[in-house]
């Protein structure tokens, strides 16, 4: 048996991962047809079947699933071998693409971009703000942030800062004349900012009070698709906005905003960078994880 090539076994990798020729395909930079060819020629070299094909899908047998667990551990500690080396080359250098929502992005720029600028000053950061959930590998970035329960199950996460706490706000003004929410259903009878998402849809305000949820359609004139200028609505007294704490902060400590409905939020979410754990981590982008960590560890 012939040994298969290290672009073969990653490719199999990326194949088995998207469980789509296409998608893999996009990624590798390669038509679906010398991808399937070259799954077809791997097979043939060591005598087993790795994939099960249909006419629209495609995915790994129990040998494939068995090839696949030991492979992506093994690529990794290449990959890790061949970054421990890059530095005898001279400074990291390179660009990282990243997508991420507003949120996200203010913590990137508040909290990792000045320690890269001082540690990596040859590696730029080109960061893309976008609400909307996006494929970050057909799209053609390096790593992504978002909420912990939105993130692909099949990326590498590593944590980025604190937990993202959401709460409900209102001015002093508007609390005076309309009164206070004990509950969320109380909500009907007041003047809420919408949210609208990315996606077109308006969100459902969510709570939760001893284990139980509360979803809850809110009314109101105003609807917005950014949390900062939500929190500058809801200063003006214009209603109730539920958005991001970090959105809110500054207006809170300047006695603008007040919470409300602090017993009923829901519990804090992380909010992590994510990247693919099936291709190699190209120098300039495993700096940048590098500084996430390290501000993750001395937040601590």
């Amino acid at each position: 048996m012939s040994r298969p090539t290290l672009n073969d076994l990653s490719a199999f990798v990326a194949v088995a991962t998207h469980r789509s020729f296409r998608r893999a395909a996009d990624e590798l930079g390669i038509a679906p047809s010398t991808l399937s060819h070259a799954m077809r020629a791997l097979e043939e070299r060591i005598g087993i079947r790795l994939l099960n094909r249909t006419t629209r899908s495609v995915s790994p047998t129990e040998a494939g699933l068995q090839f696949l667990a030991t492979l992506r551990p093994a690529l990794a500690a290449l990959d890790g071998a061949l970054d421990g080396v890059a530095g005898f080359r001279g400074n990291v250098a390179g660009t990282v693409r990243i997508n991420a929502p507003r949120l996200g992005a203010v913590l990137l720029v508040r909290d990792i971009l000045p320690l890269v600028a001082e540690r990596f000053p040859d590696v730029t950061l080109d960061i893309v703000v976008e609400g909307k959930l996006v494929d970050i590998v057909s799209g053609g970035f390096d790593a992504g942030v978002r909420l912990d329960g939105s993130i692909p199950a099949d990326m590498v996460t590593v944590p980025l800062g604190g937990a993202v706490r959401f709460v409900c706000v209102a001015s002093p003004a508007y609390l005076e004349r309309f009164g206070e929410p004990g509950t969320p259903e109380d909500l009907q009878r007041h003047r809420c900012i919408r949210h609208r998402l990315p996606g077109g849809k308006l969100y459902r305000w969510e709570f939760e009070r001893a284990g139980q949820g509360v979803v809850v359609e809110t009314g109101g004139s105003v609807i917005l698709d950014d949390e900062e200028l939500m929190a500058d609505a809801a200063a003006r007294g214009l209603g109730i906005a539920y958005l991001a704490h970090m959105a809110a902060e500054a207006a809170l400590a300047r006695g603008e905003l007040r919470l409300v409905l602090e017993a009923w939020m829901p519990a804090p979410e992380g909010l992590s960078v994510y990247y693919p754990g099936h291709r190699a981590v190209p120098p300039a982008l495993r700096a940048f994880l590098d500084v996430v960590r390290s501000t993750r560890r001395t937040a601590r």
